[in-house]
């Protein structure tokens, strides 16, 4: 019974990231990539949950070990162009992902209750940073396990008014299928999983249970409750979105109805599935954008603060400004978006872009014996991580000169 306590007790940071990739860009690259390519893609998202676990893993163990956050190591264990280089640019990462939430609120309000898409945004950045500003990290925790389970249940609610042929679908869950047509699609619907942010911000908040580092059993304790903790977020999250794109196969693909936004999308489940199924819908990208547009904001607390080699500190001004840089720049770019959908799927494609930065770094951190001691990465999770940024980095290259 005591060990069971202690894992529900540690259970709480996974889900954090689990907010990342279950958010409104996720929802825009999957009912895109579902309505079009019908069971093409969802090997991508078998795939994009294998390398995240893997990658939060790794960074999780970071955290654990050294105190210090990806940012911060990154900030004392680079030279300065580097460590700069390489924040800035997920700082810019950040600001993208950050307007994807903030847009999935706004167009969930519209949904709701007609709220246009500036007025939507403009509310949603600051219920958003209330939050943050306002509420300890443990609060927030549990206010985003509600909200998961919310967004959870929603998706459950809607399978089960469709029918549903789960052979193919797991079929096609573990099979690759390489279209050569939708790999832009298939890089946004990756870029959505495996998330630059999520790393910075995971490295952070694994360390907000103040463990004593001096003591080895008590390390070990923490990397056995963080891969269970890990393990059933990312699990979930792959659950989620598997139901997302189902859920789009099933009412548009099958009935070739091209969906080009959200909101269309929404309008569309009430003649296939009724009112409730389009409220559902709706509520549920709601507490996905709000949920992630708050993790948004504190990855980007914690990336700005990393640059001046400081922690994550709600207090400080450092991550006053990067949560604010965050929030206001993603908005003032909202304001010139004229195709949302395209703007989600878009997005989530940049994250991938600057998904090799933050790996390598990673890589060089957990792989150096001088940061990591003992709990230095095997050759094996060496490999691993770098096979996952060399095949990044071949996408990325085949997108620019493909596209």
């Amino acid at each position: 019974m005591k060990n069971k306590f202690n894992i529900l007790r540690y259970l709480g940071p996974g889900l954090l990231v689990t907010v990342g990739f279950i958010d409104p860009g996720n929802w825009a690259a999957n009912i895109s990539g579902g309505s079009e390519f019908g069971y093409d893609l969802l090997w991508v998202i078998t795939m994009g949950t294998i390398t995240l676990i893997i990658l939060q893993h790794n960074v999780a163990h970071l955290g654990i070990v050294t105190g210090d956050c990806l940012a911060e190591s990154i900030k004392k264990n680079f030279k300065p162009w580097i460590a700069k280089s390489v924040l800035w640019t997920a700082i810019l990462a950040n600001i993208s992902v950050s307007m994807a939430e903030i847009l999935g609120v706004a167009i969930a309000l519209q949904m709701l209750f007609q709220i246009p898409i500036w007025l939507g945004s403009i509310i949603g950045v600051a219920i958003s940073n209330f939050m943050i500003f306002t509420n300890t990290y443990k609060k927030l925790e549990k206010f985003i396990i509600g909200f998961v389970s919310i967004i959870g249940f929603s998706f459950i609610f809607e399978l089960s008014l469709i029918d549903v042929k789960w052979t193919n679908v797991f079929v096609a869950s573990v099979v690759p299928n390489i279209n050569p047509s939708s790999i832009l699609v298939a890089l946004g619907i990756f870029g959505a999983i495996v998330m630059p942010h999520n790393l910075f911000l995971h490295s952070e908040i694994i360390q907000s249970r103040q463990w004593d580092l001096s003591n080895e059993e008590v390390i070990k304790k923490q990397f056995k409750y963080e891969f269970c903790d890990t393990f059933f977020s990312m699990v979930l999250g792959w659950v989620i979105n598997i139901s997302m794109f189902v859920l789009s196969i099933a009412c548009f693909y099958y009935k070739k109805i091209d969906v080009t936004n959200l909101s269309q999308a929404h309008e569309l489940l009430v003649p296939l599935l009724g009112n409730k199924a389009a409220l559902i819908f709706a509520l549920g990208l709601f507490f996905s954008g709000f949920s992630s547009s708050i993790t948004a904001g504190m990855s980007g607390g914690t990336i700005y603060s990393g640059i001046y080699g400081k922690s994550y500190d709600i207090k400080q001004k450092e991550t006053i400004i990067g949560i604010l840089i965050t929030s206001l720049v993603a908005l003032c770019i909202i304001f010139l978006v004229k195709d949302a959908l395209k703007a989600l799927v878009y997005s989530q494609a940049i994250l991938c872009f600057q998904l090799p930065f933050t790996i390598g770094s990673q890589l060089y951190l957990t792989s150096n014996k001088n940061i990591m001691g003992k709990y230095i990465n095997t050759k094996f999770t060496n490999i691993l991580i770098l096979l996952i940024g060399v095949i990044i980095t071949g996408f990325n290259i085949y997108l620019f000169i493909v596209q």
